[in-house]
């Protein structure tokens, strides 16, 4: 048994998992999420028989005993070949840290991934219905058919994160989504913001673009995740969300790695495994 185990924030934790998941498949090794037994409790992972507070607390404490073995991936420079060789060594083991890379067999167990990250119905169900609410009391542009941009506004951790490299302000974001309009002339675009600052308003935004429809849902973390990943294409800065929206139905998505919108071109929007294996 494998017990996978990191602090980190929701989508950050789910793409670690995943790699250990995926090299658990390969290796014919069960694999049991130590976070997601008992936070993040939105996924169709949450309700499977080897996810629960019990692992949870038996991994912890016979780790924190020394019973239990642990394999870690804490560091970039970190030795992987030995710490496999450790992983295969061993009936039962911790694997920890977020430098726990098997890209390969991520991708090879990708469907098998996704269905365990489902998200759960109260998450989705009501989203869905308010998407597509929202676009029917639009009028602009009503002869037009409609093209769904998902927006990631990260701030928060992001002021500081990499020195506030990637903490861009609404004129930024607007240029990217009026930029975005102009590459889709022909079709009705409805932007769909997602972020973590509670100062971010649809009604500013919609002033800056009138080109496009905005809309803020102001959905929690989970229905933020279904919204994008409902979205026809994708924008926003290196972030493990946009990356893990994008990876379910396999939606272009632009990555904010400058703050120059007219960098912004058809070509730099790129499917998952593109952004996966070049993660900022």
């Amino acid at each position: 048994m494998i017990f996978a185990r990191d602090k980190s924030q929701m989508c950050n934790n789910l793409l670690q998992y995943a790699h250990v998941y995926a090299w658990g498949k390969e290796h014919g090794r069960k694999v049991i999420s130590m976070r997601f037994s008992y936070k993040y409790q939105y996924f169709k992972i949450c309700h499977t028989n080897l996810t629960g507070f019990g692992w949870y607390l038996l991994a912890k404490y016979l780790a924190a005993l020394k019973v239990l073995p642990t394999a870690s991936f804490k560091r970039r420079d970190c030795d992987r070949e030995a710490l496999e060789r450790k992983m295969l060594r061993h009936r039962h083991i911790v694997v920890s840290g977020w430098f726990v890379r098997y890209y390969d067999l991520f991708l090879k167990y990708r469907d098998e991934i996704c269905d365990l990250f489902t998200l759960d119905e109260p998450y989705t169900t009501p989203v869905k219905t308010k998407m597509q609410e929202v676009e029917k009391l639009s009028t602009l542009n009503s002869q037009l058919s409609t093209l769904r941009l998902g927006v990631h506004i990260r701030r928060g951790d992001y002021a500081e994160w990499r020195d506030g490299q990637f903490y861009f302000d609404n004129a930024v974001y607007a240029a990217h989504i009026n930029r975005f309009a102009e590459m889709h002339p022909d079709q009705r675009v409805h932007v769909y913001l997602s972020t973590n600052d509670p100062e971010v308003s649809a009604t500013d935004f919609q002033q800056l673009c009138p080109q496009v429809v905005i809309h803020h849902l102001q959905g929690s973390a989970p229905e933020d995740l279904f919204m994008l990943s409902e979205c026809d294409y994708l924008i926003g800065p290196p972030s493990t969300f946009s990356l893990v929206a994008a990876m379910y139905r396999d939606i272009p998505l632009y990555r904010m790695d400058t703050a120059d919108a007219s960098q912004m071109t058809k070509e730099g929007f790129k499917l998952f495994a593109y952004w996966f294996q070049n993660m900022v």
